[in-house]
């Protein structure tokens, strides 16, 4: 079991990427930027404010990672 404080990654990218128009590859990124930070923003886009571990991490060119 995991602890009380453990995010549900699969739960909280499901929501996040169910607007996407490639849920496959968001849920993936999603999913990586979530193990990391143990926190994964609230709706579907944007909110970044609230998880600013998940805003500051960004892919080789210098763009957002995480969705």
């Amino acid at each position: 079991m995991n602890e009380g404080s453990a995010i549900d990654c699969g739960g909280a990218c499901a929501e996040r990427c169910k607007e996407s128009s490639r849920p496959n590859l968001c849920k993936r990124a999603c999913g990586t930027c979530c193990r990391r930070c143990s926190c994964v923003p609230p709706g579907t886009y944007g909110n970044y404010e609230v998880c600013p571990c998940y805003a500051a991490i960004t892919t080789r060119g210098g763009r957002k990672k995480c969705p």
